[in-house]
């Protein structure tokens, strides 16, 4: 394949063209390291507090006690974890993964409907949720293997007087905390006080074993657990900190971590990475509150930031941002959806920093491909496969696409950060996974005569909200049981804020059947991102001669229309 790879000449100075996958066993390992070396400087900061290494050293040691001795959790068990950027979300990974047990992220906007089939589908054995998603938690139990509940108000970690008047603030003023009842749930305080005289048992954690089973719908249909081992995160680690660290100064890193830790990019790029780098990861709740986030930023001497497309968007156009002390940062990062070129421009004119696009997938753990850090200004590619990562274009026949000009094809990699494939579900990881060890990521992409990759379009049907993936056979699936719906189909439609947002097309059974309707139920049955913004009725739907709903033409008829 050497011949095929021109990136090998294209790489940026000092950038090997592989990584050491054997230098860390574990994401256990990696956390271990950075404890050793950077043990007094800060790790996490939320709130005004901060957590150094070696208080998430020994938290995460409670966390893992509790765990295994209390709730007697054996290797391998899954335990899902539904909380936005908090103080408890590291200690609660870090414990997981440290106890040799699977982390299952949860996003804690799930309805009870989605909750309820991640923590069926992935076997749960235990959840750890934030008070605010209490309600959501305790209607979605009821049929699933969770035998253990550790429930936790935001402010718990944050210390005395700061915590309990978050959580007060919260509960009764901004009444952000509905009431709930959950049999025989332990609080995360009470949990981390059980694991304190408990050691923690020394493990032979394999780089084999799955450190994450992290939901996405792949190619189609309902979420999927991908398998991702801890070889396949301390892999990409290792592939995107070698990118990263061409200008990455250990012990002196700040990163704005603005993006859901459950979420891969952040959980890689700003958890993982800047780790490595004994940097500090600011986590940022509630970064929809942009005028507390600019706030934030304000005070923030960051180095780093990570977002999607819209976040960096939403910061340009909020009051006081182009007053903040840039002089420091040194990278923006941009992926989860397609940069577009009037952000990039813009971003670096009020920054003086140029923002990044990397590509990349949950499979993948995620990255594949990143523009070089120094990059002089943004180029409308995804970049170059990061170290160790092969990258090529195939056919639908699968065979190999030239790259150099405008041909194009559908996008594969191969990697040691690819996943083992998704849980349970050997033909879905077939339809993604050929033989010869290739991933079909179902994007259209070509190459130019650098190596550099350009996205041109997606083959599948998959909707791109803001950085999360949305499947129309689940929207579809919700709407079709609505009693007035006789056909639906759902497909993505461009929007300015959020790049794409669900349309969903439907022929009525209930001649009286409203858009308010549709939505009102769609809203009590799919997370925000999910709900169509769009709806129109019709007499009925394209359909090949079998019957199947052509979604392509609807897209087609949309493009026509605008």
């Amino acid at each position: 394949m050497t011949q095929d790879r021109p990136w090998f000449a294209s790489y940026p100075n000092g950038i090997p063209h592989d990584i050491d996958v054997e230098e860390y066993r574990s994401v256990a390992s990696v956390l271990e390291t950075a404890i050793e070396k950077y043990r007094e400087r800060p790790a996490f900061s939320n709130f005004g507090k901060v957590l150094t290494y070696a208080d998430i050293d020994v938290l995460s040691q409670q966390m893992a006690s509790y765990l295994l001795h209390e709730l007697k959790l054996k290797r391998g068990d899954r335990v899902a974890v539904m909380m936005p950027n908090c103080l408890q979300y590291p200690i609660s990974i870090f414990g997981i993964l440290r106890a040799g047990l699977t982390v299952v992220n949860v996003n804690p906007l799930y309805t009870a409907r989605e909750l309820h089939h991640q923590l069926e589908d992935s076997g749960a054995s235990a959840l750890i949720v934030v008070d605010n998603f209490g309600d959501t938690a305790a209607e979605a139990l009821t049929g699933t293997p969770v035998k253990h509940v550790i429930t936790t108000a935001l402010g718990d970690m944050l210390g005395f007087p700061k915590g309990p008047l978050v959580n007060f603030v919260l509960r009764y003023v901004k009444k952000m905390v509905p009431d709930y009842e959950i049999n025989g749930a332990v609080r995360f305080r009470d949990a981390l006080a059980f694991g304190k005289g408990k050691p923690l048992p020394k493990l032979d954690i394999q780089p084999g074993d799955i450190a994450f089973l992290q939901y996405t719908g792949g190619t189609t249909g309902v979420a999927k657990g991908a398998m991702l081992t801890h070889r396949n995160l301390v892999a990409n680690m290792q592939q995107a900190s070698t990118w990263i660290g061409v200008k990455a100064r250990p012990g002196e890193e700040y990163i704005i971590t603005a993006l859901p830790l459950y979420h891969i990019f952040a959980l890689t790029a700003n958890c993982l990475v800047f780790m490595k780098f004994g940097g500090l990861n600011h986590l940022i709740t509630n970064p929809r509150d942009m005028k507390g986030f600019v706030k934030e930023l304000s005070k923030a001497p960051f180095t780093a930031i990570t977002g999607v497309n819209t976040l960096f968007n939403g910061l340009l156009n909020t009051p006081g941002f182009d007053k903040i002390d840039f002089s420091r940062v040194h990278l923006t990062l941009g992926g989860g959806m397609a940069v577009q070129h009037s952000v990039a421009d813009r971003w670096q004119q009020v920054t003086g920093v140029t923002l990044v696009e990397a590509y990349g997938l949950t499979e993948t753990s995620p990255a594949a491909c990143i523009n070089p850090i120094d990059l002089a200004s943004y180029n409308g590619s995804i970049g170059l496969p990061v170290p160790s990562t092969d990258c090529c274009l195939k056919d639908d026949d699968g065979n190999i696409v030239p790259g150099g000009g405008d041909a194009v094809g559908e996008l594969c990699i191969k990697g040691p950060q690819v996943m083992k494939g998704y849980w349970n579900r050997p033909d879905e990881t077939a339809k993604v996974m050929d033989a010869d060890g290739w991933l079909h990521t179902g994007d259209m992409a070509r190459m130019d005569a650098k190596g550099f990759f350009y996205i041109v379009d997606r083959k599948k049907d998959m909707i791109l909200v803001s950085g999360f993936n949305v499947y129309p056979n689940e929207v579809e699936d919700v709407v079709a049981g609505m009693p007035g719906v006789l056909e639906v189909a759902a497909i993505g439609v461009p929007d300015e804020r959020s790049g794409e947002t669900v349309k969903v097309f439907i022929v009525r059974k209930d001649p009286s059947l409203t858009v308010e309707q549709v939505k009102a139920f769609c809203r009590e049955n799919l997370t925000g991102y999910k709900q169509p913004r769009h709806v129109e009725f019709r007499t009925e739907l394209p359909k090949t001669n079998v019957g199947k709903i052509l979604r392509k033409d609807l897209r087609q008829q949309e493009k026509t229309a605008h």
